[in-house]
């Protein structure tokens, strides 16, 4: 229970819906509760009539005060007007608890559904808050999940349960109160069986608890592995690997299957023992009521037993959802404490307390850095030192795995180095704001992700504001404007989930088009031309040329690019810079560079030849 005070913020914010709710079940209880004693009078005014008695019926130390006005209105009517307006006055009264009722869900459910979408936005704000380690080490399954189905259960705590448990309480107070009134003989006989229920519930409630958690995390491992299956469908299909996904889809679910069943049989069995002590307790009172009205006709009304029945089933709906509204509480706290361990979760790539937001030129400078991936221990850049001044080109090239994408991940600071230091323009990095910083920066990732939009919207994905000829300038820049222009709807042309209907070249060309329409003065391009042919690269090179001019650009590739004149190109092996110079420079050493220039020469030698056979 201590996990759902988390959201004690919320009733806060909604207090007034809140006590307006409670207001609500007060009301709608309080001309419920009155029905019963009406009811008991009615029954002993025709008891009174069959037996030709002449007690009175009026119980003036028993009755509500509305009841009791009611009753001395009718006291001078006869029989039949007695029993018809009577009649009529219940109906009243369910009618008006009815309205209540009405107002009662209008206030606490809608403020279980305002919750519902605070608490999505807080969960999807602070996700997005969670840097990048984070997201390795957590599957999207599971982060959908606390998302989704962990807040819709949390909802069903914020609005039914509260709104049950008041009533619930509510419902107890009035019926003791009235009953106690009636007869405190027949209120301990009616109300007996009551301990064995508590005992249940708490001894039952554990189990739901434990049982909650567990089918919570299997949901979670199921979501991962149906997310991961469509995401993947593709590899998937390709390697004929369907029967194999689906044996691993089998198995979680039927983990999963097991424990709801489990659950289910739990409260199978829960639901219809309370209905049994409720049953009891009906025929106890009857039984009791009846021998003492035997007994003593006189001082023993069978109205009272009536009344007695009433508030008993009143107290059925209350009583017996004690086991569903305690199930949806161990549910929503099993839910909301997995909601917490990510909303308890602080980032590690944190804003300045005294941040900054200084103009940035693209004077970078890189101080004898040391970077290792926390979540596998690789010490992917080591005693790395380098100064880029401002409008210079860089290239920074290597061999896969050789640490080239962990510096453009620091520039963009996605992780902080464990030494050294990162500057821009003389201001430390850690200094300064992190929005502001990527907002100046120009940005193609290594892997592609394109959302489900357009691709007019993919374009300007970082510029909101963009017109629709910078789109277009932006495409041609990127060369893929042609290829575009055939598309079925052109620009407003609905790109697949992950751009799925689009070629890994026309993807990334997108993507570049998506970083140069930004216009920033800083340029990081990650490996953003492995998917395009040599025609194409030597197309999107030539437009780059124009682009880059009076721009600090980083360059990072496994190819070695000759349509671009580098100020300076870094060769990196393992974390470690193990050559520096112009083109020029690195051919003379006829070093690590030079390897790598005559292997690519000699593969586009072999292409050429292949092509032109």
């Amino acid at each position: 229970m201590k996990h759902l005070a988390s959201l004690n913020r919320f009733f806060w914010n909604y207090r007034w819906r809140l006590l307006l709710g409670i207001l609500f079940v007060v009301l709608t209880n309080y001309f419920r509760i009155l029905s019963p004693q009406l009811t008991g009078y009615v029954v002993n005014i025709v008891v009174n009539k069959a037996d030709h008695s002449t007690v009175a019926t009026t119980h003036n130390n028993q009755n509500d005060i509305i009841v009791q006005a009611i009753i001395n209105h009718l006291e001078a009517k006869s029989f039949g007007e007695k029993v018809l307006w009577s009649g009529i006055t219940l109906l009243i009264l369910a009618v008006i608890s009815g309205f209540f009722m009405f107002l009662m869900r209008q206030t606490i459910i809608v403020m279980s559904r305002l919750i519902e979408y605070d608490q999505k936005n807080q969960v999807f704000t602070h996700y997005q808050q969670l840097d990048t380690n984070f997201y390795k080490t957590h599957s999207t399954g599971d982060l959908m999940n606390r998302i989704s189905e962990d807040i819709s259960r949390v909802r069903m705590y914020t609005g039914p349960a509260i709104m049950y448990v008041v009533n619930l309480a509510v419902t107890i107070g009035f019926s003791i109160y009235f009953m106690v009134k009636a007869s405190p003989r027949l209120t301990i006989v009616a109300l007996s069986p009551l301990p064995i229920l508590a005992f249940t519930i708490y001894f039952v409630n554990t189990i739901i608890h434990k049982k909650s958690e567990r089918i919570q995390a299997l949901l979670s491992d199921l979501t991962t592995n149906a997310q991961e299956s469509y995401s993947g469908i593709r590899v998937i299909k390709s390697f004929v690997q369907e029967r194999t996904m689906f044996g691993f889809f089998t198995k979680n679910s039927e983990e999963y299957r097991k424990n709801a069943l489990g659950l289910a049989k739990t409260e199978a069995i829960y639901f219809p023992s309370i209905a049994l002590l409720i049953g009891l307790s009906t025929l106890i009172t009857i039984m009791v009521g009846g021998l003492d009205y035997v007994h003593d006709p006189i001082h023993n009304k069978v109205g009272t037993i009536a009344e007695f029945v009433l508030y008993i089933q009143m107290l059925t709906f209350p009583v017996s959802a004690i086991g569903w509204t305690a199930s949806m509480i161990q549910r929503a706290a099993a839910s909301q404490k997995r909601i917490n361990e990510f909303l308890q979760t602080r980032p590690t790539i944190q804003n300045a307390i005294e941040k900054i937001k200084p103009p940035l030129t693209g004077n970078i400078s890189f101080t004898n850095v040391d970077f290792t991936y926390p979540h596998t221990g690789i010490n992917a850049v080591k005693n790395f030192s380098l100064q880029v001044a401002p409008g210079e080109k860089i290239a920074i090239v290597g061999r896969t795995g050789s640490g080239k994408s962990t510096i453009a991940q620091l520039l963009l600071r996605m992780y902080d180095p464990q030494k050294g230091m990162i500057m821009y323009d003389g201001a430390p990095l850690t200094k300064i704001d992190i929005e502001y910083l990527r907002s100046q920066i120009s940005y193609v990732p290594q892997d592609v992700f394109l959302f489900s939009e357009t691709v007019s919207n993919n374009i300007r994905f970082g510029y909101d504001d963009a017109t629709q000829e910078q789109i277009v300038k932006a495409a041609k820049q990127a060369s893929v404007h042609n290829e575009i222009e055939h598309f079925a709807h052109q620009y407003e042309t609905l790109i697949g989930e992950r751009g799925v209907t689009l070629s890994g070249g026309q993807k990334q060309r997108i993507s570049i088009a998506r970083a140069l329409i930004k216009e920033a003065k800083i340029v990081i391009f990650d490996d953003c031309l492995s998917a395009v042919d040599v025609k194409t690269e030597k197309e999107i090179l030539n437009g780059l040329n124009e682009y880059l001019d009076k721009k600090t650009a980083i360059i990072i590739t496994h190819r070695i690019f000759s349509l671009i004149t580098f100020d300076k190109i870094i060769v990196i092996d393992e974390g470690k810079i193990v050559e520096e110079g112009t083109h020029d420079q690195l051919l003379q050493k006829n070093g690590y560079y030079a390897d790598m220039y005559a292997r690519q020469q000699n593969q586009e030698d072999t292409n050429d030849d292949i092509s032109r056979n």
